[in-house]
């Protein structure tokens, strides 16, 4: 999961870690609940044993860190006009299903 933050690289952390498939994940969503054709499933946040290298793709992750190594959060909390790219990608570094983009901006504001 490539993560950019003001165009600028805060992560690319990878699902390898994960101690629960997505096949799991969705055979539970689909056990416990009705799911209509379109549902999108989250895994939450995308962390690796070695964030050091590969960065964050959590914000609150990335000051927990801070927190614990430092014992301060140096990160800041995304501001208005910010904007965050996340984008899942295979081995090979080909995209899933193109990136995600967003910018932070004011209820009501123009966007």
């Amino acid at each position: 999961m490539r993560i950019e933050w003001n165009g600028k690289l805060f992560g690319n952390a990878h699902g390898g870690e994960m101690s629960v498939g997505f096949h799991e994940l969705v055979a539970h969503a689909a056990g416990t609940r009705p799911l209509c054709a379109g549902t999108m499933i989250g895994s939450g946040t995308v962390a690796n044993a070695d964030y050091g290298e590969v960065g964050s793709s959590c914000i609150s992750e990335r000051r927990g860190i801070e927190l614990i190594d430092t014992g301060e959060a140096t990160t800041p909390f995304m501001a208005f006009g910010d904007t965050v790219s996340m984008e899942a990608r295979l081995p090979d570094g080909g995209s899933v299903f193109g990136p995600i983009r967003q910018r932070v901006v004011r209820a009501g504001a123009a966007r």
